[in-house]
């Protein structure tokens, strides 16, 4: 039974080597020029204005807070909707519940100013 598995324990032994020699390779036999230009911090086409190290503005946090609140409101949306005649009033309250709390964090983002950028 356990000879079953040894072409998946073959597959991933030749991967994980793979995934290991192909970056020390480029590494190894990349080109090494190094000049002003290539060691520059890039910052979108303009010189760099500010130390890199400071730290993200809380704006930054509540804008990703709300993606993934309208990221997870999708995922569990579209599964929900191709089983919604099977699930009945059950499941109709449940996602009820759940659209329900969306929407107070929702609020909740809307109060605080995230969907204001200056």
């Amino acid at each position: 039974m356990l000879e079953n598995y040894v072409p998946i324990l073959i597959f991933m032994i030749v991967g994980g080597a793979l995934a290991a020699a192909v970056p020390v390779l480029g590494y190894m036999l990349g080109p090494k020029r190094p000049d002003i230009e290539k060691n520059s911090p890039y910052e979108c086409g303009f010189e760099p204005f500010g130390d890199a190290r400071l730290p993200f503005d809380v704006r930054y946090y509540r804008v990703a807070i709300l993606f993934i609140l309208f990221d997870l409101e999708t995922a569990f949306l579209v599964p929900w909707a191709v089983i919604f005649r099977k699930t009945g009033w059950f499941g109709m309250i449940g996602m009820g519940i759940f659209l329900g709390l969306l929407v107070i964090g929702f609020i909740y983002e809307w109060k605080k100013g995230a969907l204001e950028w200056e």
